[in-house]
């Protein structure tokens, strides 16, 4: 009697003890993630190459593998939105890096709006990051 009492003492200890001290899977607010312009100003004319990382602002480390469904540049800034450009995306040169390539066309502020999905996170991070181009 004494060891199925001592038995089932122990069970519901390890139970206990697998309930408090087990892994805690804390995930990061989707507003901890921004992108940020490698080089904020580029030269005019067809075929530029823009780079922006994603970037984890409570690590400060870059974020990689991320999925980018929105894309748009215009000049908004100098009140022109319907001045768009498209956007091609390129390789990525190192991870967390995002490049695209581009036709700017003017001089001026353009604005680089983007969406994206990082892996493991719910909701989307939007940004709306400001470029000059110059001559």
């Amino acid at each position: 009697m004494k060891f199925s009492q001592f038995s089932r003492s122990l069970r519901l200890a390890l139970i206990g003890a697998a309930l408090t001290c087990g892994p805690t899977v804390a995930f990061a607010d989707i507003k901890n993630y921004e992108f940020k312009l490698v080089e904020p100003t580029v030269k005019t004319g067809p075929d530029k190459t823009i780079a922006v990382q994603l970037i984890d602002k409570t690590t400060g480390k870059s974020v990689p593998d991320a999925v980018i469904f929105a894309t748009r540049l215009d000049m908004a800034p100098d009140g022109m939105q319907e001045m768009a450009t498209k956007l091609t995306p390129l390789p990525a040169s190192e991870p967390g890096t995002y490049r695209f390539k581009a036709n700017f066309s003017m001089a001026g502020r353009w604005q680089l709006s983007l969406g994206a999905k990082v892996q493991g996170e719910t909701g989307t991070i939007e940004n709306k990051l400001i470029i000059q181009a110059d001559k």
